[in-house]
C-alpha cells in the first residue's frame, strides 16, 4: 500500500496547487497601475472557485470561469502609494505598496535596453543621488513566442524603485524621462521595459498588425509549425569526422605572464582597428601588451581602467593576472580595480581581444587612461601585438536556421501580450538601427505598430512617443546618400500620419564611433518635453522645427516651418549648416542657408533653378545646427521624396506613367536617357539583343541601368509574324509565323541571360515584338510567366487597376506627335485615374517611327512638374506594384 499512499499524497499536492489562485507576474508587490481609468485584476484558479479581492476597505467577488479564468474590475484610483490588495480563496495572496499613477510600456532596442549602470560614468551622481520611491522600474527579460501570444510572462519579475541600489538597472532613457515628469507633476510613474538589443520592428508587432504585410503574414505561419523550425535550426555536418578544436597560442603559451619568452611582437596603435594596421580581413585573437609605469601614489588606492570600447570581446590581465573581461562590443570597458592589483613602477599589461567578423580592435575617440589618487595616465600610442589564432570556417553549418528574435510577432508574443490587460498612460518607443538598411518599408510598419499597440490595449488614442535615429558613423563632406537618413524620414511620416503621436529628435545626440550613446539624460528629457503637451496637456512647444513647404523662387528656395516656436536660430550661433540643394538631376551640392522671418532662404551658385533642398540627409550630418529657439532641434528631411502609398493604386496618386523606348537605339542613350537623368525620371529600354545600337555600347547601357533604368526584354532578332498584313519587310529568317513555341522562349530565355550579364539583375518585364502575341495560335507568355516580370503590347489604350494584366499591358505607340497631343494624353490618364504607356521608337530620329525632340522634352517636363500627381516609373516596378495590390 505504500507506494500507492505516496502516489496518492502527490496527486492531491499537484491538485491542490492547481486550485490555488494565482496571479500574472506583473502583478507583484511594489506594482504601478494606471491612476484614473478603471483596473482590471486577473488570474488563475480552481473552475467555479470563490474568489475575494479587498483593496482600500471594500470587497470585490468573482467566481472563476470553467477555463480557470478569473477577473475582478475595480474602479479608478486617484494617484496615490501604499496601498495593499488581498486577495481570497483556496489560499490568500498580499500585495503591498502598490502605485497609482502613470504607466509607460518601454519598448524596442538597445537604446532603450542600455541600462544606468552602463553609462555609470558619465551619470554617477544621478545614480548616486536616486530617490524616487515613487518612480518603479519593471524589467522583462528576453523571451519570444513564435506559435502566439502568452497569458503570462515566461520569467519571474520584480518592480524596483529609484534608489542607488536598485536604478543601475533601469533603462537610463526611460528612467531620466520619469524622472523629469515625476518632478514636474508629483505622481507615481511605472515603466514598463521591454526592450531587446539588435532586434527589428516586425518583432514587435502582434500577428493582427499584419493584414497589409502579406510576405510576413506567411512568415508567420511558417514560423508557428514548431517541427519545421527546429528543423531549420537544426545543425548539418557536412562530415562524420571530428570537430577542429579552436587553439589559442597566447594561452598554451602564456603571453599574459611576466615570465613568458614569446619572440616577435610587433608595433601597433591604441586606438585603431587591426585590419587599418596591416593584419587584413582577420578574424581571430590579437594580444596586445605594454609595460606601463605606475607611480607610487597611484598604487595606493583602488583603480580605473579605461579601455574605451572594444570590438568584439576583451580580456584584460595586469601583471600575469586576469582582472577583468568583458564578452561582447557594446559596454564601455570602465574597469574596476583593487588596492594593491597594480605595483610602483613597471606592470605588465596585456590585452587579449577577440573578434568573429569586421574590424576589431579599439574604437577611437574614446578614453584610454588609467584613473587613480586624481591622477591620470594615458594608455593611447604604440603597442605591441601578436597574432593568437586566426578563426577558420568549421565543417558543419546550420540549414536556413533562423534567430527567434528577429522574427515578425516573436517578442511581443512572449514580453508585451502579458501586459494588454493593464492600462497604459503612454509608450515609448525607441528602435530603428536593425531596420536602416530596409528604410522604404519602416514607415508602414511603424503606423502599423502604432494601430496595432492601440487595439490590442483597447485605447484608440493611446499616445506613441518615439525617438528619431541619432546621428552615427563616418562623417562624409559631400552631400550623399544615406539609409539612416531614409529611415529618419520614414519615423518622421509616420508621425506625422499618425494621430496623438510625438517624435524626438536626436539628431544632435549620436556618437560617430558608437551605436549606444552617452547621452540618454537629454533622450529622456525631450521625450519629457514632448509629453508634458501631448499627454499632460502643457502648452509648451514639443518640438524643433519640422519641414511644412518650399515656395522656388527665381533662383533661391525659401523653406517654411511647423514648430517654429519661439522662432528659429542655430544652436551654436553660426550660420546655417548641412543644407544641400539640386536641380531636377538631384545633383546636390552645399548651399548657403539663412534665416528670414523665420523662414529659411537657400540658394547656391552652382545652381541657377534649384529644385529640391536636404537638411542634414547624412548617417552622420556634420553640423545640424537649426534649432527653434525652445532649444529643441530640426528633423532632417528633404523636398525631393516622394510620399508613396504602397497599398493604393498608383502609390496614391492621380495616375501611372510608363515610358518605353524599343530596339535599343543610339538616340536612346544621347537623347532619352540624358533627359530623363536630368530630370531623374525613369524608363524602360525594351532591347534587342543582335541590334548594334545594343551590341556597340554595353558599357553605356550597363551605366543606365546602374541609374536606375530597366533593360528589357524585346527578344535576340526582334522576330515579327510576316503572315500580317503589310508585314513583307520582316526578314524571313526572323518570321515568328514559323517558330515554334520552344525556339521563341529559347530565345527570350538567352535575351534575359544576356541583359543579366550587363546590368546583373534577374527581373525585367518581356515586349511583344510588333505587338504579335502568338506561335502556332499558342499565347507564348504563358509559357515564360515564371522567367518574366510582366509584358507590354501595342494597343492604344489606357488601363484603370482592376483592368491590368500584367502580362499584356496596354500602350501607346507613337509617331509624329506633338507636345501637345502627348500632354493631353497624360491629362487624359490623370481625369480618369488610369495608367498611360508610353512606346517610343526614334527619339529626334534613327527610327521611321519618331518622336522629335522639343515634344519628348515637352512631355517628360510636363510629367516632373506634376510629378506630385503622376507615378512615374519603369515597367517593372510598375507590373510589380500591380501584382502587390492584386494579391
Amino acid at each position: 500500500m505504500k507506494p500507492f499512499l505516496i502516489f496518492a499524497f502527490f496527486l492531491g499536492l499537484a491538485v491542490a496547487v492547481q486550485a490555488q489562485i494565482r496571479l500574472p507576474k506583473l502583478i507583484s508587490d511594489n506594482m504601478v497601475l494606471q491612476r484614473d481609468q478603471p483596473i482590471k485584476v486577473w488570474g488563475w484558479a480552481a473552475p467555479k472557485e470563490k474568489i475575494v479581492l479587498n483593496f482600500n476597505k471594500k470587497s470585490f467577488k468573482t467566481t472563476t470561469a470553467d477555463n480557470g479564468k478569473w477577473e475582478i474590475q475595480l474602479p479608478p484610483q486617484s494617484a496615490g502609494t501604499g496601498y495593499e490588495m488581498i486577495l481570497k480563496g483556496q489560499n490568500e495572496i498580499s500585495i503591498k505598496n502598490i502605485a497609482f499613477g502613470d504607466v509607460f510600456l518601454c519598448i524596442g532596442q538597445s537604446n532603450m535596453v542600455h541600462q544606468m549602470d552602463i553609462h555609470n560614468i558619465t551619470y554617477a551622481k544621478d545614480i548616486e543621488t536616486a530617490n524616487y520611491p515613487e518612480i518603479r522600474h519593471l524589467f522583462i527579460p528576453t523571451r519570444t513566442n513564435l506559435v502566439g501570444k502568452q497569458n503570462d510572462l515566461g520569467d519571474v519579475v520584480a518592480w524596483k524603485s529609484a534608489n542607488p541600489k536598485d536604478v543601475g538597472r533601469f533603462s537610463a532613457v526611460a528612467y531620466f524621462f520619469a524622472r523629469h515628469i515625476q518632478e514636474k507633476y508629483k505622481v507615481p510613474i511605472g515603466l514598463i521595459n521591454a526592450s531587446v538589443g539588435g532586434t527589428p520592428i516586425e518583432a514587435w508587432i502582434s500577428e493582427s498588425g499584419f493584414q497589409n504585410f502579406p510576405e510576413l503574414v506567411n512568415t508567420i505561419a511558417k514560423n508557428k509549425d514548431t517541427a519545421s523550425v527546429n528543423r531549420a535550426n537544426r545543425p548539418i555536418f557536412a562530415n562524420a569526422g571530428p570537430r577542429n578544436v579552436p587553439i589559442d597560442l597566447g594561452m598554451i603559451e602564456k603571453w599574459f605572464s611576466p615570465d613568458s619568452k614569446s619572440q616577435h611582437w610587433r608595433p601597433i596603435n591604441i586606438p585603431g582597428y587591426w585590419e587599418d594596421q596591416g593584419l587584413k580581413d582577420l578574424n581571430g585573437t590579437v594580444w596586445y601588451k605594454k609595460e606601463i609605469d605606475i607611480p607610487k601614489n597611484m598604487t595606493e588606492t583602488t583603480v580605473k581602467v579605461h579601455l574605451g570600447r572594444i570590438v568584439d570581446a576583451d580580456e584584460l590581465y595586469i601583471n600575469g593576472n586576469k582582472v577583468a573581461q568583458t564578452t561582447y562590443q557594446y559596454p564601455q570597458r570602465r574597469y574596476n580595480l583593487q588596492k594593491g592589483v597594480l605595483k610602483e613602477g613597471k606592470n605588465l599589461f596585456v590585452i587579449k581581444v577577440s573578434n568573429t567578423a569586421g574590424k576589431g580592435g579599439f574604437v577611437p575617440d574614446k578614453p584610454y587612461m588609467i584613473e587613480a589618487n586624481g591622477q591620470t595616465l594615458d594608455l593611447k600610442g604604440t603597442w605591441e601585438y601578436k597574432v593568437g589564432e586566426v578563426y577558420r570556417p568549421r565543417n558543419f553549418g546550420f540549414g536556413g536556421g533562423i534567430v527567434a528574435q528577429n522574427q515578425p510577432t516573436a517578442l511581443y508574443n512572449a514580453m508585451v501580450a502579458p501586459a494588454e490587460n493593464l492600462n497604459l498612460k503612454g509608450v515609448l518607443w525607441y528602435q530603428g538601427e536593425s531596420n536602416a538598411g530596409r528604410p522604404a518599408e519602416y514607415e508602414a510598419l511603424q503606423v502599423a505598430q502604432i494601430n496595432n499597440l492601440r487595439q490590442n490595449f483597447r485605447n484608440p488614442n493611446l499616445p506613441f512617443l518615439f525617438v528619431q535615429l541619432p546621428n552615427f558613423m563616418d562623417y562624409n563632406y559631400l552631400p550623399s546618400e544615406s539609409d539612416w537618413a531614409k529611415l529618419r524620414e520614414a519615423q518622421l511620416h509616420a508621425a506625422l500620419k499618425s494621430s496623438n503621436t510625438a517624435l524626438v529628435v536626436a539628431i544632435d545626440l549620436g556618437e560617430w564611433n558608437d551605436i549606444h550613446p552617452d547621452n540618454k539624460k537629454s533622450v529622456g528629457d525631450r521625450l519629457a518635453i514632448a509629453a508634458s503637451n501631448l499627454i499632460y496637456g502643457e502648452k509648451i512647444e514639443p518640438s524643433g522645427p519640422v519641414f511644412k513647404q518650399q515656395i522656388i523662387e527665381n533662383d533661391r528656395i525659401i523653406l517654411e516651418f511647423d514648430h517654429v516656436g519661439k522662432g528659429l536660430s542655430t544652436n551654436d550661433g553660426e550660420k546655417l549648416s548641412d543644407f544641400s540643394v539640386a536641380s531636377f538631376d538631384k545633383k546636390f551640392v552645399w548651399a548657403d542657408a539663412k534665416i528670414e522671418n523665420n523662414k529659411i532662404i537657400v540658394s547656391s551658385s552652382e545652381i541657377k533653378n534649384p529644385k529640391y533642398v536636404r537638411y542634414a540627409w547624412a548617417d552622420n550630418p556634420i553640423n545640424p545646427n537649426l534649432f527653434n529657439a525652445d532649444g529643441l532641434p530640426a528633423s532632417p528631411f528633404r523636398t525631393d521624396g516622394e510620399d508613396l502609398d504602397q497599398t493604393k493604386p498608383w502609390k496614391g496618386k492621380k495616375c501611372a506613367v510608363v515610358l518605353t523606348y524599343d530596339d535599343a537605339l543610339n538616340v536612346h542613350l544621347d537623347h532619352a536617357v540624358t533627359l530623363l537623368d536630368s530630370l531623374n525620371l525613369k524608363g524602360t529600354f525594351y532591347i534587342t539583343g543582335s541590334f548594334p545600337g545594343f551590341k556597340n555600347r554595353l558599357n553605356d547601357w550597363k551605366r543606365a541601368a546602374e541609374r536606375g533604368h530597366e533593360l528589357g526584354n524585346h527578344t535576340l532578332f526582334h522576330p515579327c509574324d510576316a503572315s500580317r498584313p503589310g508585314r513583307g519587310w520582316v526578314n524571313p529568317e526572323n518570321d515568328l509565323s514559323k517558330y515554334s513555341l520552344k525556339r521563341i522562349t529559347d530565345e527570350i530565355r538567352q535575351t534575359n541571360t544576356l541583359l543579366e550579364s550587363v546590368d546583373g539583375k534577374k527581373q525585367r518585364t518581356f515586349a511583344f515584338t510588333c505587338g504579335d502575341t502568338k506561335v502556332g495560335g499558342v499565347e507564348f507568355i504563358e509559357e515564360l510567366k515564371k522567367d518574366l516580370a510582366g509584358a507590354r503590347a501595342v494597343r492604344a489604350r489606357m488601363q484603370k487597376m482592376e483592368e491590368i494584366n500584367p502580362y499584356d499591358f496596354d500602350s501607346y505607340m507613337i509617331n509624329g506627335e506633338t507636345g501637345e497631343q502627348l500632354i493631353k494624353l497624360v491629362k487624359q490618364a490623370q481625369n480618369e485615374g488610369k495608367l498611360l504607356v508610353f512606346l517610343f521608337h526614334g527619339v529626334g530620329g534613327e527610327h521611321s517611327l519618331n518622336v522629335s525632340l522639343p515634344a519628348h522634352r515637352e512631355l517628360l517636363m510636363y510629367l516632373k512638374e506634376n510629378e506630385n500627381e503622376i507615378y512615374v516609373d519603369t515597367m517593372l516596378n510598375l507590373a510589380e506594384h500591380t501584382k502587390a495590390l492584386k494579391k
